[in-house]
């Protein structure tokens, strides 16, 4: 007697990391955080020939508490990265970052001591899309790899926890004096 005649027909059979992992990749709902000429591609994702909305992602989330995906699109200042990263902090997890955007990923042409040379200097970056602006396909491409990778994380993983374990091991093997460098 076989296992597919002891269940009923109509019961699939899946892990609950598995589940979570389908339920979150369709439910992303971001907080867009555009600072530039890449935030109207990403603007544009949403209107009707795009239809961002086929993916479960309708709405831009007014309030971080609400998101769980930022996408950042443009160059990030100084200034505002304190921004930035308070809005990140404010989001519910799991939470995702998608760099959208030469500067956003890595200062693009503004290698000056005003913009800051990758977001993922601020916050943990788990998508980097190149381009200067990135087509809205580009986005949606970029969206499409997110959900690939949400649904292969296990439900367990905490990706900040793991990531200020290995900065905390990175700073662990400098020099003393390196350290205070880093911390003046």
């Amino acid at each position: 007697m076989g296992l597919e005649e002891k269940l009923p027909s109509g019961i699939a059979l899946t892990t609950v990391e598995k589940l979570a992992g389908y339920i979150r990749k369709n439910s992303l709902w971001p907080a867009s955080f555009g600072l530039a000429c890449c935030a109207i591609e990403m603007m544009a994702t949403t209107t009707a020939k795009y239809d961002l909305s086929r993916f479960g992602m309708e709405v831009f989330r007014g309030s971080p508490r609400q998101a769980d995906l930022m996408i950042v699109a443009g160059r990030l200042s100084n200034k505002m990265a304190p921004v930035l990263r308070q809005i990140y902090d404010q989001m519910s997890g799991p939470k995702w970052v998608l760099a959208m955007g030469a500067c956003a990923s890595t200062g693009g042409m503004f290698n000056n001591y005003a913009i800051v040379q990758g977001v993922d200097h601020i916050v943990p970056v788990d998508i980097y899309l190149p381009g200067c602006p990135p087509r809205p396909e580009m986005l949606m491409n970029a969206i499409i790899k997110l959900h690939e990778q949400i649904s292969e994380t296990k439900l367990g993983v905490n990706r900040a926890q793991v990531i200020r374990e290995v900065e905390a091991a990175a700073l662990a093997t400098k020099p003393l004096h390196q350290i205070n460098g880093l911390l003046a």
